[in-house]
């Protein structure tokens, strides 16, 4: 049986698809033995990828924002969508049924500082008329410190990936509030990317048919379902929780039987990162995305 090396640029059950691809079977039945890992600083996906060592990844088209900055022609590209939506939540340390963006200004709130949800919050503020630099930032570290210093007393909110917040609320720390990808819509989030060149091969098309039926599969599956079958892989999760996040991602249409990465997100995703300035124009889709 062939391995097939799979990296990940962050590891949730927001990526229940590609969780569910590798853990349900989907690829042993074509041949295929997953190998999955989590990307880390001094052990990134680019270098993977370009070495071999990594066959795909998980990303998101944004991660290429930087390289077309400079006018580059990208060697990685991103062939089929894993996340249709933003999937970052708001926390409130203190209960708000009423909750407005607007309360977010003058607050202390540990937000998430990856350049993408970094993004989409001041976006998101933007279009609900807040104010985003009217915020005290808190840069706790990474998720792992931001929940740590959430739960030890810090900021007034915290700004989560599921199944974070779920977590919170289901320990009587906090009350979720808002959520990202309720506020701004469908956008290219989160995404499978690789090099031009693996995806001419038999591996990548069985890949395909596996991720795009086990896409398919997780669309229709209830979430208690699908939490069985993925939970070995995010075992500190109360299950509960875990099927409550899951819930939460299907009721937000965040997993589209659709795996194509479709113009109107792309454009979406061009709006955040404009605003943002993080990038300076509008780079044609064409340059980081393929069909899948």
């Amino acid at each position: 049986m062939a391995v097939i090396n799979i990296m990940a640029l962050r590891h949730s059950a927001f990526y229940a698809p590609l969780l569910m691809t590798i853990k349900g079977g989907y690829l042993t039945k074509l041949g295929l033995n997953p190998v999955y890992s989590i990307a880390t600083p001094d052990n990134p996906i680019d270098k993977n990828l370009r070495a071999g060592t990594a066959h795909l990844s998980q990303s998101a088209p944004a991660v290429s924002f930087a390289a077309l900055e400079q006018g580059e022609t990208l060697d990685i590209v991103h062939f089929a969508a894993i996340n249709h939506r933003d999937g970052f939540y708001l926390t409130a340390r203190e209960t708000n049924e009423n909750f407005k963006w607007s309360d977010l200004e003058g607050q202390e709130v540990l937000v998430d500082h990856l350049f993408q949800p970094y993004a989409t919050l001041r976006y998101a503020m933007h279009i609900n008329g807040a104010d985003f630099d009217k915020i005290k930032i808190i840069d706790a570290g990474n998720v792992e410190q931001m929940d740590q210093a959430f739960r030890a007393g810090q900021g007034s909110f915290v700004h989560q990936q599921g199944p974070a917040p779920q977590q919170l609320e289901h320990d009587g720390l906090g009350q979720m509030v808002a959520s990202v990808g309720t506020a701004i819509g469908p956008i290219a989030f989160s995404s499978l990317c690789t090099t031009r060149s693996w995806l001419e091969t038999d591996m990548a098309k069985a890949f395909m048919s596996a991720y795009q039926q086990a896409m398919l599969d997780i669309t229709e599956m209830p979430a208690d379902k699908i939490a069985m079958i993925i939970h070995d892989f995010l075992p500190d999760i109360d299950n509960d929780v875990l099927i409550t996040t899951l819930d939460a991602y299907k009721k937000l249409d965040t997993w589209n039987a659709d795996i194509t990465i479709n113009s109107n997100s792309y454009d979406n995703l061009l709006k955040v990162f404009l605003h943002s300035g993080y990038i300076t124009t509008a780079h044609p889709m064409q340059r980081c995305i393929v069909k899948p």
